[in-house]
């Protein structure tokens, strides 16, 4: 291979490091959310912690939070896919048992993510 070619392929390799984009942590991947939404207290305890009206109590309830406007607004496109999966199912959760709390909470992660300059994906 000559020089030339190392050098394209060093290129190469730099601007997919560049462009490749990082995924979240998959830290929490093992909370479910089928135990927490069933559960009032620990599902309020989530809620409450996502529209700021009561405190994150744990470092999985801060981590989602941190992250919940961007991966709301970009369709989860950092998203492992157990947390896309994951996601989908508090949707569904959500749509079906609590439509009001799910708008508030949408209107929530669209103001978020406005804040952040954070286009959400159509």
């Amino acid at each position: 291979m000559g020089r030339s070619n190392l050098c394209l392929l060093a290129i190469l390799a730099m601007l997919a490091a560049v462009t490749a984009e990082e995924m979240y942590s998959d830290m929490f991947d093992h909370i479910d959310p089928d135990h927490i939404l069933p559960n009032d207290e620990l599902r309020n305890q989530y809620y409450k912690c996502f529209m700021d009206t009561g405190p994150c109590v744990t470092e999985d309830q801060k981590f989602f939070k941190e992250h919940a406007a961007e991966a709301f607004a970009t369709k989860c496109r950092k998203c492992t896919e157990t947390q896309k999966k994951n996601v989908e199912k508090i949707v569904v959760w959500y749509t079906e048992n609590r439509p009001d709390e799910w708008n508030a909470m949408v209107g929530k992660l669209l103001q978020d993510a406005k804040k952040l300059n954070i286009t959400p994906v159509a």
